[in-house]
């Protein structure tokens, strides 16, 4: 094996490392983690639903947690209403254009959140203008916000239960978020569909 295949292998090994540490630090959340399911579940069993959103590969992350909770997990099952604020490309670029980027998630909250519903925003560096202002409105139409962030940032004064990865590495927070939401699906599906 040449040398740079094996530094190529190693690099490869820290990232793995890397990933599983911050992973492994999310035990530590395990409490929270479980109370984010149950605010899921409580919120599906009242009627009421998800909005998701954030920039970049966090918008991935809202989409990708809600197609398992409006699709499905492991189990067929009937959808559960989550919807991912970053899918409407209309809407995005209307918001941005004839308001400003900073608004194109909270415009959208104030019209789709209700009383009892959960607003998920999803920041790593948890200083997105966009995402917080979302999790500003949702808290003032009724709704219970939650934070995915990274290390620091203004976002987790904004929310009521923030999941914080202790890092400032955007990939490696990515990684542990989807962890987080592929974890938190699979527990609101197993306490909804048994």
């Amino acid at each position: 094996m040449g040398e740079e295949m094996k530094g190529n292998a190693a690099e490869v090994v820290s990232h793995l490392q890397d990933s599983a540490a911050l992973k492994t630090a999310l035990i530590g959340q395990k409490d929270l983690i479980v109370q984010i399911a149950n605010l899921l579940t409580e919120a599906f069993r009242k009627g009421n639903k998800v909005l998701l959103f954030g920039n970049g590969g966090s918008a991935a992350d809202a989409q990708h947690i809600a197609c398992e909770l409006s699709g499905k997990f492991y189990r067929h099952r009937d959808s559960l209403p989550a919807i991912a604020l970053t899918t409407n490309t209309s809407a995005l670029t209307a918001i941005a254009n004839d308001y400003d980027y900073a608004e194109v998630f909270s415009r959208q909250v104030r019209g789709l959140a209700r009383e009892g519903d959960v607003a998920i925003g999803i920041s790593t560096s948890g200083d997105s203008p966009n995402v917080i202002r979302g999790l500003q409105e949702a808290r003032h139409c009724g709704a219970v916000t939650v934070a995915f962030s990274g290390q620091g940032g203004r976002l987790g004064e904004e929310a009521d239960h923030v999941l914080s990865v202790p890092s400032t590495d955007t990939p490696r927070i990515q990684e542990a978020h989807i962890t987080a939401g592929h974890i938190i699906c699979y527990l609101v599906e197993k306490e909804l569909f048994g």
